[in-house]
């Protein structure tokens, strides 16, 4: 995800604990996602796991661009 901005993630990995706590919970999510639809569970969680993971990724588009705006 977002590999174009890789130095501005690691910036603010280590910069702000929320950006850091936000994108280690979209990873887990993403591994979590995978693992439900690899065994065709319930597909109601699964959406409601792929919204809450798509809210995390703008959230974290967000910080990014206010981050290069910043500097």
């Amino acid at each position: 995800m977002f590999h174009e901005y890789r130095e501005e993630i690691k910036e603010l990995s280590n910069k702000n604990p929320h950006f850091h706590k936000i994108f280690e919970e979209h990873n887990a999510l993403d591994d979590e996602i995978s693992a439900l639809e690899s065994h065709s569970t319930d597909e109601l969680k699964v959406a409601a796991l792929k919204k809450k993971k798509l809210h995390l990724k703008d959230e974290i588009y967000r910080m990014i661009q206010e981050h290069k705006g910043a500097n």
